[in-house]
């Protein structure tokens, strides 16, 4: 039998609401309406579908400074990250929002209408407090504190939700389930003992071996549930890690474990977080969770250390064990005995004995320089997906990114190296030149700061598209401001690799070899 949710009852609200899915779905057209962000469609989806059970909603200010101050709710049950909706007062003030209105949440990649929120109140959080309480410090090394500060809009707001559609996939829809599905399918399986595997990197055989270790201690099966929503910004996507998980799965002993997404946007909270994965897998049903070293760790701060400890996550987990009513299944880091072929908890390695071990950093490095991956590390079919979603860099995209004043001759440079990278071959070399883009992408901008930005900004979604197909791309804009060439630099480095040349050409050089009159 699964496990039963926390608080006792799922609040699938897609159920609740089924019988009056008409009628919301017409109310909804009517209703002012927000566009939710990236993070806001996650926490919603797993509200409606009862993940974050015993939650109906986005809190409101008393529940959300419970939580920050205490890991629990008003009522006393154990809850340990905020779940918020974050709206500019402008927008709230435009659509004249207040307590008591009722607001349509759209989706924001097909503007669908999702959910019903009955606005209980508006408020003001301290981000300070919020940072330090659940995060552990006010350190915008932290990804979850920086995207506080720099990403959430000034005022929240709390209400109930009801349910009108659910958000529409397009990827992996076989294995993309809710918590009443996944609870079905154990019934079917006659699952009534399942540890659950918590991931948001690929797997590879230490990660099969501890899983299974787990199963086979706890006389269960295993449910690796990796996380599809917001991870930790410079991760594998999402794409290329489920085809790992996919290339894995028949590693396993026939019949021993399933795989099913989890759409959650991580906070990389450590241990408060590791609390919150528990009650997640304990709403889908799961009997046990496996925590491991350094659990959704988020890496160093600005000092330099790391932000917790490695088993702070399960000292915590295991604080609120009894109120959590899952049994937490803590591993140390497992380590490759190469005189045995085989794998073991490095706790329990005997002194002397040679361990080998390939770090995610080392790891890396190995796959952007095309080095040898070895068998005992990872399996050869994970080995070839990673391989191909991360080419080394002699088979990546670029750009290469001119810039300097107008007739400097940046532009005479770059049909150049257009001509030379495409009389060499092995890639396709586009050029986007300054005055192309203009005419073609941007000729209602004028010549203002933001109308520059604008421009610069459509150049590199241009350039990084390219990058991403693995092109070259030689761009040639007049692009004066850093902060503008710096966010195409972020942007087309996430896709391969990106090279800004100045085209340091003097002024008095420039206005004499200027044919259109600028300088004048």
């Amino acid at each position: 039998m699964a496990n039963s949710p926390h608080g006792g009852v799922l609040k699938d609200l897609y159920i609740r609401d089924e019988p009056i899915q008409a009628q919301l779905q017409t109310e909804a057209e009517t209703l002012p309406y927000v566009t939710l962000t990236e993070r806001q469609l996650c926490d919603l989806e797993l509200i409606l579908n009862g993940g974050f059970s015993p939650l109906e909603g986005f809190l409101t200010e008393a529940e959300y400074t419970s939580v920050v101050e205490t890991l629990r709710l008003p009522d006393g049950t154990l809850w340990a990250i905020p779940i918020y909706l974050d709206i500019a007062r402008a927008e709230l003030d435009k659509l004249n929002v207040s307590a008591g209105s009722r607001l349509t949440l759209r989706d924001p990649r097909d503007d669908r209408p999702l959910a019903i929120l009955t606005v209980s109140d508006l408020y003001q959080p301290d981000r300070a407090i919020e940072a330090a309480k659940v995060y552990g410090a006010n350190d915008q090394a932290h990804p979850a504190v920086h995207y506080l500060f720099h990403n959430t809009r000034d005022t929240f707001v709390g209400g109930k939700l009801q349910a009108v559609n659910a958000p529409q996939h397009y990827d992996y829809v076989a294995i993309r389930r809710t918590p009443s599905e996944v609870r079905a399918l154990f019934k079917k399986l006659n699952w009534t003992r399942v540890v659950a595997f918590q991931t948001r990197n690929p797997m590879h055989r230490a990660h099969r071996e501890l899983t299974v270790r787990a199963a086979r201690m706890r006389h269960a099966n295993v449910l690796i549930q990796p996380v599809v929503g917001l991870t930790k910004p410079g991760d594998i996507d999402h794409f290329t890690r489920v085809r790992v998980y996919q290339a894995i799965m028949p590693k396993y002993p026939n019949g021993m474990a399933q795989l099913s997404l989890l759409p959650l946007a991580m906070r990389m909270g450590g241990p408060r977080e590791a609390v919150w994965h528990a009650i997640i897998r304990k709403n889908f049903g799961a009997t046990h969770f496996i925590v491991g070293r350094d659990h959704a760790g988020p890496g160093k701060n600005s000092q330099g250390q790391d932000f917790y400890g490695p088993y702070e996550a399960q000292d915590l987990v295991l604080k609120y064990k009894d109120e959590l009513d899952i049994e937490v299944v803590p591993f140390q880091m497992l380590t490759y005995l190469p005189d045995t072929d085989e794998y073991m908890p490095i706790n329990e390695v005997p002194e002397g004995t040679k361990t080998l071990n390939i770090s995610g950093t080392e790891l890396r490095r190995r796959l952007k320089t095309g080095a040898p991956i070895p068998e005992w590390f990872s399996y050869p079919e994970v080995v070839r997906i990673l391989r191909e979603a991360n080419p080394p860099r002699d088979k990546q995209g670029f750009t290469v990114f001119l810039t300097g004043l107008h007739a400097s001759g940046k532009e005479a440079i770059a049909r150049a190296l257009q001509v030379a990278l495409n009389q060499e071959g092995g890639r396709s070399v586009s050029l986007l030149l300054g005055e192309t883009i203009r005419q073609e992408l941007s000729s209602e901008l004028g010549f203002t700061k933001r109308e520059r930005d604008i421009n610069v900004a459509r150049i590199g979604f241009v350039a990084s598209e390219l990058t991403r197909a693995g092109a070259g791309c030689i761009a040639a804009p007049i692009a004066p401001y850093d902060e503008a060439r710096q966010l195409v630099r972020q942007q087309v480095s996430k896709a391969g690799g990106f090279y800004l040349v100045h085209v340091a050409t003097p002024l008095e050089f420039c206005i004499k070899n200027d044919q259109t009159g600028v300088y004048q």
